[in-house]
């Protein structure tokens, strides 16, 4: 193999040469004649010296000038050494046996030497900001290693400087077609990479599938699949960039936690919002788990798996993660566990009180080395306030848990005063609580803020104007939110504006906007457009099961009994056996004066969810006119739908009503305030159905 040599014994001065084929010429010789412009003169003595033909001797020489920094002089050196002539000399004895004892000699030195050579000539062109012709000279040295081993590169080069060399121009081909926007390029660089016979080590092969990955995911260009030709039977052809970059990145993590590439963090990284665009969190949690233990910090790794978990709704698992994250012998101050406990905690009203713990320690961390994120600690903790508020059964409870949560937004709002989330979240907190003077200002700052781009904030605004019975308004505000919500996510708005016809009396309109509605969803049905499945927010979207069931209850208004248990059929046909369903069936029977079907069918709809408040109501509504015997039972249940409901007025109405029967006029009196009062400031659908 050919080199530099280097030795300083007994005090002598050190030497440097230039080794090959058992021969050697001073180094500083050679510097001398290129420093005089004898560029001849120094590849004759490199001939001379070492038995090398001319391509070989240039290419000793442009590495040497490569070296010493002079890469405009190494660039002329190479451009004068003919590649195909050194191919079709060094084809013909490519099967020759490597002994790696003594390493290269003979045609395979020279076959390392030219290549070499193009290699460091395409690093010299990327050094001058040639990108596009370095692209072209690496390309030239892997077809050229491709026209000496057809077969692919024997196993014994696996150790030599050529294998070194051809590692490190598969793996630079594709950056430098990527440098030159030659993106289509670089995608068949990439592939080609990785689907030829290169002899690449695991370490080489990982950081590829990696950069190829990141290209895929990052790139703004949509990747053509891989053609037939190149597949391996049984093989699984990847339809896009994000299925192609999961692809890869997970052949990657499986080298690591075999131990066979070298651990790299931001593979995970890359993964991770791979998978979640594709809301496959259970994947990466499965993923990280079979990651060798110690390479991911125990709690690095509970935190990122409670994300996975909570991702997918599986909250009680996350907090379970998240818990053993803050023991108090592991990091029981961590802010960042801590706020995921209480987002995830802020998001479910049964672990409310939990998540009020968790953000208050979290407010206190904040305080000490953490103030850039005291307002972020605030905004969760004001969630959830909020959220254990509206499941307080005492009222003086739920007053106070809704004044901390306003309390602790307003104050978050002082750290970050361009939040337009936190604009908004503050927005439905004085919403719910019927402040709504001050929701609607807040409203329509956050649609200001947002440029109308937000669909939350046009319903939002148009809630609190139904809440303010300003119906009229709240239904030019969905009109104008229509005109600015792309076709798939006109759903909630359309549904909202159906409900505002019916407040108005307007029914055979509200009508033509459920079918307007239906013919939306069945279009959807029928999409597959990849743009819209990929970013759609399912929570955003108005299923048809819900809109048969708004037909059903619009045509019982009606009393077009027959077109209303036709829309409960097709509801049925979609989610066979529902407590919503049920309700309906039974508010049929009872505007149709069948009052002990209907009981039946309100009990069997609590038999199915024990919490559906509406039968709640209605069972307790027919049982206050059952005689005094059953006011206890009429009591008992509208009691209860108040717990889960504070703020239903129709609970409120009836127990008035049962109240009145009772004797308790001043019980009564109250009710029948709080229901008029409610009255006056109820939304036409619950606020609670935009978050």
């Amino acid at each position: 193999m050919s080199g530099e040599s280097s030795s300083n014994q007994g005090g002598e001065t050190e030497e440097r040469k230039i080794c090959a084929n058992g021969g050697s010429v001073q180094t500083e010789t050679v510097e001398a004649k290129l420093d005089a412009g004898n560029i001849d003169e120094a590849e004759s003595a490199l001939r001379e010296g070492l038995s090398l033909n001319s391509e070989e001797a240039r290419a000793l020489l442009g590495r040497l000038e490569y070296q010493r920094g002079n890469v405009e002089a190494a660039l002329g050196v190479f451009e004068g050494i003919d590649l195909e002539d050194a191919i079709q000399r060094l084809q013909s004895c490519s099967t020759e046996k490597i002994h790696k004892k003594g390493g290269l000699s003979g045609p395979h030195l020279g076959a390392n030497l030219v290549l070499e050579a193009i290699y460091l000539k395409t690093k010299s062109l990327q050094k001058l900001n040639r990108i596009k012709d370095a692209a072209e000279e690496c390309k030239r040295v892997l077809d050229a290693v491709e026209k000496i081993f057809p077969q692919g590169i024997p196993e014994a080069f696996v150790d030599t400087k050529l294998q070194e060399t051809i590692s490190r121009a598969v793996e630079l081909l594709p950056q430098l077609w990527a440098e030159a926007s030659s993106y289509h390029e670089a995608i068949a660089s990439y592939r080609r990479a990785l689907l030829t016979h290169w002899n690449l080590d695991n370490d080489s092969c990982a950081r590829i599938q990696t950069n190829f990955a990141v290209f895929l995911l990052y790139g703004g260009i949509e990747a053509v699949s891989p053609s037939t030709a190149t597949q391996v039977d049984g093989t699984y052809n990847p339809k896009s960039n994000i299925e192609e970059a999961i692809l890869l990145l997970m052949i990657c993590m499986r080298k690591f936690s075999l131990g066979k590439a070298k651990w790299d963090p931001a593979v995970v990284e890359h993964l991770t919002f791979a998978l979640s665009l594709c809301n496959q969190t259970p994947i990466l949690a499965k993923q990280m788990e079979e990651v060798i233990p110690g390479v991911i910090h125990r709690v690095d790794l509970w935190k990122n798996l409670a994300l996975c978990f909570s991702a997918i709704g599986h909250r009680k698992t996350a907090l379970d993660l998240l818990k053993k994250a803050l023991h108090k012998h592991e990091k029981p101050d961590d802010i960042t566990s801590l706020l995921l406990a209480a987002k995830i905690c802020s998001e479910d009203s049964s672990f409310a009180a939990e998540g009020i713990e968790y953000a208050q320690r979290a407010v206190s961390c904040s305080k000490i080395g953490n103030e850039h994120l005291q307002g972020v600690c605030l905004r969760v903790l004001g969630l959830c306030y909020g959220k254990q508020a509206s499941i307080s059964a005492s009222d003086y409870e739920r007053s106070r848990l809704q004044s901390e949560a306003l309390k602790s937004l307003d104050e978050a709002i002082t750290f970050d005063p361009e939040n337009s989330d936190l604009v908004f979240e503050l927005g439905i907190q004085y919403a719910m609580q019927r402040n709504l003077n001050n929701a609607l200002r807040l409203a329509k700052q956050y649609i200001d803020a947002t440029g109308g781009s937000m669909l939350r904030g046009w319903r939002l605004l148009a809630l609190i104007l139904s809440a303010q019975q300003r119906f009229q308004e709240a239904e030019v505000v969905t009109d104008a939110a229509l005109d600015e919500t792309a076709k798939w996510d006109q759903g909630p708005l359309l549904r909202l504006k159906a409900k505002l016809r019916i407040a108005q009396s307007r029914h055979l309109d509200a009508i033509e906007t459920y079918r307007h509605l239906l013919a939306l969803i069945q279009a959807q049905k029928k999409s597959y457009a990849p743009l819209h499945s990929t970013h759609q927010i399912e929570d955003d979207r108005v299923n048809e099961y819900e809109v048969w069931q708004g037909l059903a209850n619009l045509y019982s208004s009606l009393s077009r009994w027959k077109d209303a248990e036709i829309c409960l059929g097709k509801a049925r046909a979609i989610i066979e056996c529902s407590s919503e369903t049920l309700h309906t069936e039974g508010t049929i029977y009872q505007r149709r004066g069948e009052i002990d079907e209907a009981l039946a069918t309100y009990v069997n709809s609590l038999l199915i969810e024990a919490t559906y408040v509406p039968s709640k109501i209605c069972v307790g509504a027919i049982m206050s006119n059952r005689g005094l015997a059953m006011l206890p039972v009429a009591r008992t249940l509208l009691s209860d739908a108040l717990r889960l409901e504070p703020t239903n007025r129709m609970a409120w109405l009836h127990l008035g009503f049962v109240h009145k029967l009772d004797g308790r006029s001043s019980d009564a009196i109250d009710s029948f305030q709080a229901a008029s009062m409610l009255e006056e400031s109820d939304p036409i659908e619950s606020f609670y159905s935009i978050l």
